[in-house]
C-alpha cells in the first residue's frame, strides 16, 4: 500500500505535533511533509509539495481553514493540466472544536472532519476513508475512463466552502465572551474573562477561579466552548477548561494521572484520557 503524504495546518504547536504524533501511531509509514500556522502557509505547501491529505485547523490567523480549503480546491490537478502532471489532488479534512462548522461540510459527503483533539479510533476512520478515495482517483487516472472531479472541485462544494468562509467572517462571527456575569456570595459581580484561570464544572454550576476570587454561573462547559475564545481556554476535561496562558506545568501523581498546575491557584486540575495527548512529550 502506497504511503500516504500529508500536511498538517494548525495555529497551536502542540496540537500539531499531538496529531503528526498521533498519525505515525497509526501507521509508521505516513510522511508528514510539513506543518503550518496557518491558512496561507497550508495553502503555499499544498501547492508546492502535492500531497494526498492536508489537514486543516478550521480557525487560523492569517487565512482560516475554509478559505484555505476553498484555494486548494482550485489548484490545477493532472487531469486539468492534460494530463502532464502527476498529481491528483488531496483530500482535506477539517480540524475544529466548533463542529457547527465542520459538520455541514461532512453531511455533505465530501470531506472528514475530526474534533479536537482527535481520537485515534476517530482518526483512523478518517484514514480509511482517505485511502479509499485516494487510490480510486489513481486507477480513474490511468483509466480510459474520464476522471471523476475531486469533490472539494465541485460546483456544490464551492458553494458550500462559500457559506462556511462567511460564517467565519469577523462581519458574522460573534466575537468572543469578554465578562462572565457570576454569583460571589449573595452579591453579583462582573468578571473579566481574561482574568480567569479556570473553570469546573458539576451538575448544576460551573466554577469560575481567578486568582483573588472563587465565584459560581450556571452556564455549561458546552455553553462556555460556543462563547468563550478556545484559543486561549483549553478543554482538559470534559468538566473543565483551563486558562492556557495560566498553566505552570504538568505533573502525574501515583496512579498516573496527568494534573496541571495553575499559576495564581493551589488547585491541581486533572486531565481525562481523552485530552491527555495535548500534553504529550510534557
Amino acid at each position: 500500500m502506497k504511503p500516504l503524504r500529508v500536511v498538517v495546518a494548525d495555529d497551536e504547536r502542540l496540537l500539531r505535533e499531538q496529531l503528526c504524533t498521533r498519525l505515525r501511531e497509526l501507521d509508521a509509514s505516513i510522511e508528514v511533509l510539513a506543518q503550518a500556522r496557518n491558512g496561507q502557509e497550508a495553502l503555499e505547501q499544498v501547492r508546492d509539495l502535492q500531497p494526498d491529505l492536508v489537514f486543516l485547523d478550521i480557525r487560523m490567523p492569517v487565512m482560516t481553514g475554509i478559505e484555505a480549503a476553498r484555494h486548494i480546491a482550485q489548484l490545477p490537478t493532472w487531469d486539468e493540466a492534460g494530463g502532464d502532471g502527476q498529481w491528483p489532488g488531496c483530500e482535506m479534512v477539517f480540524l475544529t472544536a466548533y463542529d457547527q462548522y465542520a459538520v455541514q461540510a461532512f453531511e455533505a459527503g465530501v470531506v472528514d472532519y475530526l474534533l479536537k483533539p482527535a481520537q485515534p479510533e476517530r482518526l483512523a476512520l478518517a484514514l480509511q476513508r482517505v485511502r479509499a478515495r485516494r487510490d480510486a482517483r489513481q486507477r480513474a487516472q490511468h483509466s480510459a475512463e474520464p476522471a471523476q472531479p475531486l469533490p472539494a472541485h465541485t460546483p456544490a462544494m464551492q458553494d458550500l466552502l462559500r457559506a462556511l468562509a462567511a460564517q467565519l467572517s469577523p462581519a458574522t462571527a460573534p466575537a468572543p465572551l469578554q465578562w462572565i456575569q457570576a454569583k460571589v456570595g449573595a452579591t453579583i459581580q462582573m468578571i473579566a474573562v481574561e482574568e480567569v484561570l479556570f473553570f469546573v464544572s458539576d451538575e448544576k454550576y460551573t466554577r469560575v477561579q481567578t486568582a483573588t476570587q472563587e465565584a459560581l454561573i450556571r452556564t455549561s462547559i458546552k455553553e462556555l466552548i460556543d462563547t468563550l475564545d478556545m484559543q486561549r481556554f483549553w478543554q482538559i476535561h470534559r468538566s473543565t477548561l483551563v486558562n492556557v496562558r495560566a498553566i505552570a506545568g504538568v505533573q502525574r501523581d501515583e496512579r498516573g494521572r496527568q494534573l496541571v498546575s495553575v499559576r495564581g491557584s493551589k488547585a491541581l486540575l486533572e486531565v481525562s484520557r481523552s485530552y491527555a495527548g495535548l500534553f504529550k512529550g510534557m
